[in-house]
Parts: structure tokens; C-alpha cells; sequence
């Protein structure tokens, strides 16, 4: 090395990134954070549980880990057409089940893009965050629910009894997800 030159040094590559190599062999899964008002931060415990929605127009899938945060557990749907019970519903939710954090489905389309589905859950997000007090973050969910539809179908599970619980199946997919990420 000449003097003067300057060392050349290979920069390491941030964790999460992928090579083009195992881009097309890793699924690729984005989280976003929303704001969170300040005051609401220093209430919440450092460790607790999360809480995984599946947002949709008419219902929205729920979704909490156990208490050692291994396994994901349906809760149920809650009624996604009255924007202010449902908030008001979460906000139960995360009080009695002790709910730190909220995993919120981020529908973005097939290229990667944010269309008016990954916009409007994204605005929903941030109001999550204001009406609750708690963490919220953005997982992408590309598929879940034709993940949750095959995992309900390989179950026994269909026709009607599987639409009404294909919301809760794809926030347990989402939520399982999230956790097995945050293991790694």
C-alpha cells in the first residue's frame, strides 16, 4: 500500500440486507415503526407481549403470543367497519392481556409498492398508536392469507367455517412470522 492512499476497506453489509444471490431464495420481510406519542412510551414495560392485526374493511384477524413469545394464538376477528369501537376494543385488549407492541399486516403489492391498501393500513397504524399508547409496526404480509388458507384447507377446515376464520389464521401467519425474524 502506497502511502497516502487510503486503506480500502469492504463495508459490511447492514443485517437485514440481501444479496442478489439470495434474494430470489429469502423471503423478504420489511418492518416500518410508527410514531409513538413520548408520553405513551415511558408507560409501557420493556418486555410484554405482542398483538398481530390483520387489517381489513369488514374484519380484522387478531392474533397474541404466549407469554414466552414462541407461539402465535388466534383471538378471534373484531369488527373492522366501526373505526372507533375497534380502537376502543385494542385498547381493552392491550390492557388486559398486558399488549406492548402491535404487529400490524403491510400489504404492500407484488413488486415491493405501497397501493391504497398499504397506505390506508399504514393511516390506521398511526392511529392504533395514538388510541392505544403502545408500539406499532409494519410487517409485510404479502400471502399470508393464502398461506392461512392452505394451512386452514391441510386442517379440515373449509367452505364457510374457513372464511370466518381466515382474518385470525393470517394474523397467527403474520404474527409467527414477525417472532421467528426477531429470533433470528
Amino acid at each position: 500500500m502506497e502511502q497516502g492512499e487510503p486503506a480500502r476497506r469492504r463495508a459490511a453489509k447492514p443485517p437485514g440486507e440481501l444479496g442478489i444471490a439470495s434474494f430470489f431464495a429469502t423471503p423478504v420481510r420489511t418492518r416500518y415503526r410508527v410514531d409513538v406519542p413520548a408520553r405513551s412510551r415511558r408507560r409501557a414495560p420493556p418486555r410484554g407481549r405482542t398483538c398481530a392485526l390483520d387489517l381489513g374493511r369488514v374484519r380484522v384477524g387478531v392474533a397474541i403470543d404466549d407469554e414466552l413469545g414462541v407461539m402465535a394464538h388466534p383471538r378471534g376477528t373484531l369488527d373492522g367497519r366501526d373505526e372507533r369501537a375497534l380502537l376502543a376494543t385494542l385498547r381493552e385488549l392491550a390492557d388486559r392481556e398486558d399488549v406492548v407492541r402491535f404487529v400490524v399486516g403491510y400489504p404492500l403489492e407484488m413488486r415491493g409498492g405501497e397501493g391504497p391498501a398499504a397506505a390506508r393500513a399504514r393511516a390506521m397504524a398511526q392511529r392504533i398508536a395514538d388510541a392505544t399508547g403502545r408500539s406499532v409496526e409494519l410487517w409485510d404480509e404479502r400471502l399470508t392469507t393464502v398461506e392461512a388458507a392452505r394451512s386452514l384447507r391441510a386442517s379440515g377446515v373449509g367452505g364457510r367455517r374457513a372464511r370466518e376464520r381466515i382474518d385470525e389464521a393470517a394474523a397467527c401467519t403474520i404474527l409467527q412470522a414477525w417472532m421467528e425474524a426477531r429470533r433470528r
